[in-house]
Order: structure tokens, then C-alpha cells, then sequence
């Protein structure tokens, strides 16, 4: 005789179906609607991260126009958008007259390399192979580029997709500029939003965590991405008037080494090209510009880091370096910030909230 199973039973197991159904479809819709905005999510990204990191100074110039909140994130695009622009276009300009000239000095054979200094071989453990290579450069420069052809035709497709990536990533960066002017347009409505998420996943210290990642925001993209940003900008120009072949390449290196805190590394090396090819007293002049621009960020960081959250140097550094991995040179700015609004959380969630600063 068969023993029937109570009707409670049967209802229960109907509720548990119905509700793993509905999570169920509700999963397959949050994955559809991400591999959809997937090629966006950078791109969004940033625009909202600039959008929140320039919200205050935004805000005053709104109040110094009468409160007119959108003719303010208009000016605040355009002016954002030249900042991005100029700069590119005219290191552009010399990356590519550099290559052309290159290119032409090598076909025609005019293409001469100074003998190296005499105090390169004194240098430890690079010395002697770097002036032996260099001698052999100067005397027959189409003997080396023979010798190494194999690694330089492995090195070729790498260095053509990364400038299509640079191209890329400079439309990507006007992009999400446009993007933070519509936020900043909407911005209280946009504010509200994120209030109703914090409340949403955090309850009652909702308000004081959106608080905490504004302020993790601003700290990093002024502090770090900011500073290495203005060095870069004078990096730059230091290249473009000492006349260094291939500036735009040069200025691209050194921003992304300055976002990982090692820009040095980009114009020492500098240094010695524009001492071997160009005259004393150029490459003098060009020396303590250079040291300035290192120096710089031990003057701008603690000034600009000390109006947000302070952030542990190695969580930026690891930051930049996933982000670059996940996404590309983009992901350097998005993959810092993230990573330390994701640190400032967790010790919020140990209960050790680092403290934000009062903006206005």
C-alpha cells in the first residue's frame, strides 16, 4: 500500500522549483545582459570614474554659472576633450615623422650612429656587450640589423598591435569623456541612483560606503593616475623640444611607467639616447628637465593624496598591472582604482574604515 507524501510536502517542493526557476532565469538574464555590454564595461567604466572624480570641481564651476549644471559639463567635456587631444595629435605628428625618417635613412643607407661614449664600458655588467653592440652599430648599423632579424620580425607584429591598441585606447579615453559630461549633466539624478544601491546592498551604512568610494575615487585618479598624467604632459613636451626621435613613443612609455610609479625607468634611458645624438649643451638642458619631472610627484602626491583616502602604493601597482592584463593600456587607470576602492572596502567590511575626507 502506497503511503502518500502530506500535501505541506508537495507545496514546499513546488515553492523550492518554482523559486530556483526564477533564479535560475534571472542568472541567464544578468549573464545575457553582461556579454551584451561586455566591449562597454571599460569604456563606462572610466567615464564614470572621471565623472565622480571631477564632480566637485564640476560643482563650483556650476555655481560660478548661475547653476546651470549642464552648460558646465559641456565646458567641462570640451575643456577635458583638448586636454586629450592636443597632446596626442602633436606627439602623433612625431612618432610618425620619426618612423618615416627611420625608415628613409635606413633604405637610402644615410642612417649614422654615433660611436659610443668612452665611459660606456665602465658601466657594470651591461658595459662591455652594450659598447661592443653599440661600436659594431656605428661602424656597419646594417650587419647588427641582420643579426638580429629573427627577434626583430617576432618583435614586429607586437609593436603594430600595440599601436592600433594605442589608437584604440585614445578613441576609448574621448569616449568615456563624453560619457562622465552626460553623467555630470545628470548628475543628481545619477547621484541618487547610487544612493539606492548602496542602501540597497549595504542598508543603513549604504550612505557612508558611497561616501567611501567617491573619496577612494578621487584620491586615486588625482593623486596617482593625475600626477602621472601632468608628468607625462611635461615628460612630453621635454621630449618634443629637445628634438628626441620618436617623442610620442617615448611619452606613451613614460605614462604608462609613471601609472606603475617607475616613469624613471623611461628617461634615464632617454638621458643617455639625447647625449648620444644630440650636442652637450642640448642634452645638459634636457638632463635636469627630466630630473624635475621625476621629482615631481614627491611634491603633487601628497598634496593631492592627502583630499581623499590614502591608498597603499603596492595595491595601485598591482592594480594597473591586472587591469592592463584584463584590458588593455585602459585598464591601467580602471584596473588602479577598482582595486583600491575593492582594498578600502574590505577593511570597511573588517571594521577598520579608513577615514573620508569632508569634500564638497
Amino acid at each position: 500500500m502506497a503511503i502518500e507524501q502530506p500535501a505541506y510536502g508537495k507545496t514546499q517542493i513546488s515553492l523550492a522549483l518554482e523559486a530556483s526557476i526564477h533564479v535560475g532565469l534571472a542568472i541567464l538574464l544578468a549573464a545575457a545582459c553582461f556579454l551584451i555590454l561586455r566591449p562597454f564595461i571599460p569604456l563606462v567604466s572610466w567615464g564614470i570614474i572621471i565623472a565622480v572624480a571631477a564632480y566637485p570641481a564640476v560643482k563650483k564651476l556650476q555655481l560660478a554659472l548661475g547653476g546651470r549644471g549642464v552648460l558646465a559639463a559641456i565646458l567641462f567635456t570640451v575643456a577635458l576633450l583638448a586636454v586629450l587631444i592636443v597632446p596626442v595629435v602633436l606627439l602623433a605628428e612625431t612618432l610618425v615623422e620619426g618612423v618615416q625618417a627611420l625608415v628613409a635613412y635606413f633604405r637610402e643607407g644615410r642612417l649614422i650612429i654615433p660611436p659610443p661614449p668612452a665611459g660606456v664600458a665602465t658601466w657594470p655588467v651591461i658595459g662591455a656587450p652594450l659598447s661592443n653592440l653599440w661600436s659594431l652599430a656605428s661602424k656597419d648599423f646594417t650587419e647588427v640589423v641582420r643579426s638580429f632579424a629573427p627577434q626583430i620580425k617576432a618583435v614586429v607584429p607586437g609593436v603594430l598591435s600595440a599601436s592600433a591598441g594605442l589608437g584604440l585606447t585614445v578613441l576609448q579615453f574621448a569616449l568615456s569623456i563624453v560619457v562622465a559630461g552626460i553623467l555630470l549633466a545628470n548628475a543628481e539624478a545619477a547621484y541618487k541612483v547610487t544612493g539606492a544601491l548602496a542602501d540597497r546592498f549595504f542598508e543603513e551604512k549604504g550612505r557612508e560606503i558611497q561616501q567611501l568610494i567617491g573619496s577612494t575615487i578621487r584620491s586615486v585618479t588625482t593623486g596617482i593616475l593625475g600626477v602621472a598624467l601632468i608628468q607625462t604632459v611635461l615628460a612630453g613636451l621635454g621630449f618634443l623640444v629637445a628634438g628626441l626621435p620618436g617623442a610620442g613613443l617615448w611619452a606613451a612609455a613614460f605614462l604608462v611607467a609613471a601609472v606603475l610609479q617607475i616613469g624613471a625607468l623611461v628617461l634615464i634611458p632617454a638621458v643617455i639616447y639625447m647625449f648620444a645624438i644630440s650636442s652637450v649643451a642640448k642634452a645638459g638642458i634636457f638632463l635636469p628637465w627630466c630630473i624635475l619631472v621625476a621629482l615631481l610627484d614627491n611634491v603633487l602626491k601628497p598634496l593631492l593624496l592627502g583630499r581623499g583616502v590614502a591608498v597603499p602604493i603596492v595595491v595601485v601597482f598591482l592594480g594597473a598591472i591586472g587591469g592592463f592584463v584584463a584590458m588593455g593600456i585602459i585598464g591601467l587607470f580602471i584596473g588602479a582604482i577598482v582595486l583600491s576602492v575593492g582594498y578600502n572596502l574590505f577593511l570597511a567590511w573588517l571594521g577598520r574604515t579608513p577615514p573620508a575626507s569632508q569634500e564638497t
